[in-house]
């Protein structure tokens, strides 16, 4: 059975359940699965778990994120992207990108989102998306997330467009939603917005510039999939109890008391062998054995 994690750039149109399931196929195997869903109309970074790997998808799923998009000014949908319906005009040709810019300020840094009601998230033990299909709406709580960075220019129009349209590039916490982030920064701007042509251009370390379509999945070893977390390699004579989940002791492992993990544990040859945690005092112990 083949092991790894795999970047994909997803095309648009695909979900990422059609990618996973392509993957499926290709790769002669059902142990695939996604670190984060990307919306059918969005593009770029999709990272698969492959194999053992799949155990490790929520440490992927947890990395910051970066997006490229686009923001049109003066008209509001049902999703709060270009997929939906619109619900709402607004005359917005007055806005500057300076003005844009100046509101977008007051969206760095930590803030509270309200799940789009096309997203997962589940509510009541249903997701979001599910509930809006059925044409249903629900109260959502907000949400802690971080934006990294917003930086907006201004986007060629597409022909007959008479608002402004913003390119926006994000880098974010893991549950960031760029289409609430575009629909809030319209109606700071005294009217409305949505978003279009989202792509997602890097989740942690990993980018488009290593991205292949799913027709060209290339599986990459299990030890690169936890590259943007400390690794402690450990010796021949520790790998075994390793492998087998022992706990250990913080000085065992290697890692200061200040130290707050999660580590890769990798053996000599540099195969990953485990995911280890803190347990409390001086302990470690096996989250995750992929050995």
């Amino acid at each position: 059975m083949i092991s790894g994690i795999a970047v994909v750039d997803k095309a648009a149109g695909w979900t990422s359940h059609d990618v996973v399931a392509k993957a499926r196929g290709l790769l002669g195997q059902k142990r695939v699965g996604h670190s984060g869903t990307l919306d059918p109309d969005a593009t770029g970074v999709l990272l698969l778990g492959v194999g053992k790997v799949t155990r490790l998808l929520s440490y992927l799923t947890a990395l910051p994120k970066s997006y490229v998009g686009e923001v049109v000014l003066g008209v509001e949908t049902d999703t709060l992207d270009a997929s939906g319906e619109v619900t709402a005009t607004h005359d917005m040709r007055a806005v500057t990108l300076a003005e844009a810019r100046a509101a977008a300020t007051g969206f760095v840094g930590d803030i509270e989102q309200v799940p789009p009601m096309v997203s997962a998230v589940k509510i009541g033990g249903k997701r979001l998306h599910e509930l809006a299909r059925a044409g249903e709406t629900v109260e959502r709580p907000p949400r802690p997330v971080t934006v990294h960075r917003l930086e907006l220019d201004e986007a060629e129009p597409a022909d007959g467009e008479r608002p402004l349209v913003l390119r926006i590039e994000v880098d974010c916490s893991s549950g960031t939603y760029i289409r609430t982030l575009a629909d809030d920064l319209g109606h700071a701007l005294g009217g409305g917005a949505h978003l279009r042509h989202l792509r997602r251009t890097a989740i942690g370390s990993f980018t488009l510039a290593e991205a292949r379509p799913v027709e060209q999945i290339e599986v990459l070893p299990p030890a690169v999939a936890l590259r943007d977390y400390p690794s402690v390699a450990v010796p021949e004579s520790l790998a075994a109890r390793v492998a087998n989940g022992a706990v250990l002791d913080r000085a065992e492992l290697g890692v200061a008391a200040s130290d707050p993990g999660p580590w890769a544990v990798h053996g000599g040859d540099g195969a990953l062998l485990a995911v280890y945690e803190p347990r409390g005092g001086e302990q470690v112990k096996p989250a995750v054995v992929v050995a």
